[in-house]
């Protein structure tokens, strides 16, 4: 292997922790819901996990991404 190949970040930064955390929690939700038959709750998590999809779409942009200027990388 050679060392010269820079590792791409694969997500590490401060956008995509918030919104797979926000859309991992609509998800568990969303299927506690769907077994306890509550549709409205079910659709409200739906929602929430189009948010997260958004508030990482957002910090991203405004620079926490892997590549955005306020992320720092952490040493491996």
């Amino acid at each position: 292997m050679s060392d010269s190949i820079e590792d791409p970040g694969h997500g590490h930064s401060p956008a995509a922790w918030t919104a797979i955390i926000i859309m991992l929690v609509a998800i568990a939700a969303g299927t506690l819901f769907y077994v306890i038959d509550v549709p409205i709750a079910v659709w409200a998590c739906v929602a929430l996990l189009v948010v997260g999809l958004i508030a990482g779409w957002a910090l991203s942009k405004a620079g926490y991404g892997v590549n955005g200027p306020k992320y720092t990388p952490k040493q491996h």
